[in-house]
């Protein structure tokens, strides 16, 4: 499983590593920007993101802004949501409106910080990206 983490906060990013450093590659962006130009040139390479795990609150583009990026990427390209990255929401923000928002805009999962291996863990299973 190829992975991008997309998170500005260290210490985030190093318990994301952590965690899924046992299915594979993981790659790194500190904002939004950053993951969407990773995720362009993935897909321009032919070695697209299983999964992006991706935080809201970030500098230069946000999550939101760059999860639409991402979709958008992806069906320039013939790929339907259900067939691209698998994306993870892993914010700090629990209200329903940045949880929307996130869903409408094709997110697969949506988990608040802090992240619990267990649970991420379980989802990525329902999504069928680990066994």
């Amino acid at each position: 499983m190829k992975t991008l983490i997309s998170e500005d906060d260290f210490t985030s990013r190093l318990v994301l590593q952590e965690i899924l450093k046992a299915y594979g590659p993981a790659h790194i962006a500190v904002n939004g920007k950053e993951a969407v130009e990773a995720v362009r040139l993935a897909l321009e390479a032919g070695e697209h993101y299983d999964l992006i795990c991706m935080d809201i609150m970030m500098p230069e583009m946000d999550g939101h802004e760059a999860l639409k990026g991402i979709r958008a990427l992806e069906e320039s390209r013939g790929i339907v949501s259900s067939n691209g990255a698998k994306i993870v929401m892993v914010t700090a923000l629990a209200d329903l409106k940045n949880a929307m928002a996130a869903f409408h805009s094709l997110c697969d999962v949506y988990l608040t910080k802090p992240i619990q291996k267990a649970k991420l863990l379980e989802e990525l299973r329902k999504l069928e990206l680990i066994d």
